[in-house]
């Protein structure tokens, strides 16, 4: 009886250690912040483009640094492991041109799901690592650009594919509810047909023998609060 009753309360402080442990880890945390996404031209060059609009040579430029933000909520199975859902949109103007007004504007916002394993054993820091996967979409805006050789006029275009993030960062513990994402940084592909997304804009016969792959950098920084 002696025994049964010490097994008895070694197994209840075991279980109830175990359930501690299991609750001192937050089940959901949400995450809101800056993001700055390096693209690759896909074969997007200022030569090409002066070549198919018909302007003078050293005209137009291309932009690869798109700035937005990068939101995410994530629930924690265990202390080590969860799932995310992740959100973002980048912004800005890819094709430059000096002295040209109405330059087309890009937008795109994705959406992507996947594991997250967090390691927990260090009191202010939570490295993390994750592995996304979803979808991303891409548009240009229709707009007449003035200041150059001749007025071009485009339309709205949009193109929609796959896309993965897989990457990682670190949170700084500030409480037991809140941390600083000090920095996150994915390899952020994204399956973008750029041919058909300019010459939707630009025309049929434009911009042809573009990328339809792009291997882009994310960085990401902000606030997360627990629950």
């Amino acid at each position: 009886m002696i025994r049964f009753l010490s097994a008895a309360i070694i197994l209840s402080a075991v279980i109830s250690s175990f359930a501690f442990a299991q609750d001192s880890t937050p089940k959901v945390q949400v995450f809101g912040g800056y993001s700055l996404v390096h693209v690759t031209s896909g074969g997007l060059n200022g030569f090409a483009i002066d070549e198919d609009l018909h302007q003078f040579p050293n005209t137009f430029g291309v932009a690869t640094n798109f700035q937005g933000w990068n939101a995410e909520g994530q629930y924690n199975a265990t202390k080590w492991i969860g799932i995310a859902i992740d959100a973002g949109e980048r912004s800005g103007t890819p094709i430059t041109a000096h002295g040209a007004a109405g330059l087309p504007t890009f937008h795109a916002y994705s959406l992507m799901v996947g594991p997250v394993l967090s390691y927990r054993a260090m009191k202010k820091l939570t490295p993390f690592a994750h592995a996304l996967a979803g979808w991303d979409r891409a548009s240009l805006n229709a707009t007449n650009i003035t200041g150059l050789l001749s007025p071009i006029s485009t339309r709205a275009s949009n193109y929609t594919d796959f896309a993965v993030a897989l990457g990682g960062g670190v949170d700084y513990n500030l409480s037991h509810h809140v941390s600083l994402r000090l920095a996150q940084l994915d390899w952020f592909h994204t399956s973008i047909n750029q041919s058909k997304l300019y010459s939707g804009a630009f025309g049929p016969g434009e911009f042809e023998g573009l990328s339809t792959r792009q291997v882009n950098l994310r960085f990401s920084a902000g606030i997360v609060v627990r629950f």
